[in-house]
């Protein structure tokens, strides 16, 4: 099977709308067909995100995991609540950075929290339609017992409410639809595919 690559696209023109938090740039490109040829030339508009984080703090000895409660200003109108609940999370802002690092970072800012043990889950592209997103998916085997019930950074106006839940319970809200940002549902997930595996890790 064909399998096409960057090299398979042909950028004309990039042209930058708007700088800022979110950064758009619109793109005029072409790029191979499937049957053969190229495309004529599209006009895609594409918000730069670059490399984000999300640490999913799970205590395999009490089988307790922590998820923090904050306001999201993207479900105003699409959600009956702005206060989601999720994950640690965060951008890879400094190039200098290394994922791990950002992840063991936000993890004490966001939760008071320090990972005995960080366990790449996995990474996906969170709306490849028109962003550049990639988010990396971790597991902190933390101890819950030293979570935090308030945090953020005054300087980033985060106001964190820190619940410790049990993993069941968490589980529970995230079949009542309650943890509904993609993110945490597919961390979550991931938790349950492999909570055995961590079980066996965390004893090592």
């Amino acid at each position: 099977m064909q399998k096409f690559t960057k090299k398979d696209v042909d950028i004309e023109a990039v042209t930058p709308r708007y700088q800022g938090f979110l950064s758009t740039y619109s793109y005029r490109l072409r790029h191979r067909l499937f049957a053969g040829g190229w495309t004529q030339p599209i006009d895609r508009e594409l918000m730069e995100r670059g490399n984000a984080v999300v640490v999913l703090p799970y205590d395999p000895k009490r089988d307790e995991i922590v998820l923090l409660e904050q306001f999201r200003v993207g479900a105003l109108r699409t959600s009956d609540t702005p206060w989601l609940l999720e994950f640690v999370a965060g951008m890879v802002e400094d190039k200098d950075d290394s994922i791990e690092a950002v992840a063991h970072r936000e993890l004490h800012e966001e939760a008071g929290l320090t990972a005995q043990r960080l366990v790449p889950a996995l990474s996906y592209l969170s709306s490849p339609g028109g962003m550049s997103e990639r988010v990396h998916v971790y597991v902190g085997i933390v101890d819950t017992s030293q979570a935090a019930d308030f945090a953020g950074l005054d300087d980033e106006n985060e106001d964190i409410r820190v619940h410790v839940l049990a993993r069941r319970e968490v589980e529970s809200l995230l079949a009542d639809g309650k943890i509904d940002n993609a993110a945490s549902v597919i961390a979550l997930q991931w938790l349950q595919l492999h909570r055995q595996q961590l079980s066996v890790l965390s004893e090592t």
